[in-house]
């Protein structure tokens, strides 16, 4: 017996589209059923590249159609909403890149999704890989009560045509880009961060376009969990650091945005994916590495999570998918009304 098929249709014609298409063709339980985008030229080297047979000039168009199940969204952060909104008032589950506009515009989404009875995800890849289940339902028992969050993420990237350094279209720049990534950290592993006491953000402009390419800052959450981060475009080097800080021990990764193994950018066949564990006074040779392969890269654990969660029509499942999205965006604004030029 054939397995269900979400016939998913793609707004945008952009880089992460592509990710996403590619991801939806590899899942064995989703299927690309159309796009849509505003450049004819981009938009049929774009389904011709995927195999897409339907496609449409007018994204209103293709969420109408009843060939489409649900929508992946990848348009710039300033477009999302009325596309989401108008996505679930017609049926359609969304699947909405990040970052959002701010937290009030996330909220009119969610509700939106909420009052039409569909699924809303934020397409954020690392949440989907097997470890992060791991070293949640692990960390209390490997590490004790988690005191703290430090995470680093940077990639050397000066590339001043790319969307990243148009403040019109991407005003918070890094700090929207990679900031996400260091609020959906605390989100995922630092489940006793709560309310948030104090909160500082520096960051670094860019003097060619005045874009954020760099941004660092600390977070002191109620009961005195701690997060510190530092992100940006800025260094010439790939960092992805992770350290989950415990009264009994270390946590720790070196590529939790995209795994070496098979993130889009990498494909190293070598690596197995995992995390490292420390503890008191060990030294590297006592280091114990925590293994977590998969078969599958993130972006495709990702597609195929969606479909499930709507195939399962599991609303409580849906509710805490949608509250992550808030979480992590109500962290995000929380950095960004902090900065400190």
């Amino acid at each position: 017996m054939q397995s269900k098929q979400l016939r998913i249709g793609i707004v945008g014609t952009g880089m992460i589209s592509n990710i996403t298409a590619q991801a939806i063709n590899a899942a064995s339980n989703a299927a690309i059923s159309s796009i849509s985008g505003r450049d004819p030229e981009t938009l049929n080297n774009f389904a011709d590249q995927h195999q897409i047979a339907s496609r449409y000039d007018d994204w209103k168009k293709m969420i109408a159609s009843s060939d489409v199940d649900a929508v992946y969204i990848g348009v710039p952060t300033s477009a999302k909403e009325e596309i989401a909104i108008q996505a679930a008032r017609e049926g359609k589950h969304i699947l909405v890149e990040k970052p959002f506009a701010d937290f009030e515009s996330l909220k009119r989404i969610s509700a939106s999704a909420r009052e039409n009875k569909v699924a809303f995800m934020d397409a954020t890849h690392f949440t989907h890989h097997p470890r992060t289940k791991k070293i949640q339902e692990n960390a209390a028992v490997q590490i004790g009560t988690i005191q703290g969050i430090h995470t680093s993420f940077f990639f050397p990237f000066l590339d001043r045509t790319n969307i990243r350094y148009n403040t019109q279209l991407e005003p918070l720049g890094a700090i929207g880009d990679m900031g996400w990534y260091v609020a959906r950290a605390i989100v995922e592993y630092m489940p006793n961060a709560s309310e948030i006491l104090d909160i500082t953000t520096f960051i670094q402009r860019d003097p060619q376009t005045n874009a954020i390419y760099r941004g660092s800052g600390m977070i002191k959450f109620k009961g005195n969990p701690i997060s510190n981060w530092d992100i940006g475009y800025n260094a010439g080097v790939c960092i992805m650091d992770l350290d989950l800080l415990g009264t009994e021990g270390l946590i720790t990764m070196d590529d939790f945005v995209l795994d070496w193994s098979k993130g889009f950018a990498f494909d190293d066949k070598n690596h197995i994916a995992g995390y490292t564990l420390r503890k008191g006074m060990a030294t590297p040779k006592e280091f114990e590495y925590v293994d977590s392969p998969t078969g599958k890269a993130q972006t495709v654990h990702m597609i195929e999570n969606f479909a499930e969660l709507i195939f399962e029509e599991n609303g409580q499942t849906i509710e805490s998918v949608i509250k992550k999205a808030e979480d992590t965006q109500f962290i995000l604004d929380s950095i960004s009304n902090s900065i400190q030029e």
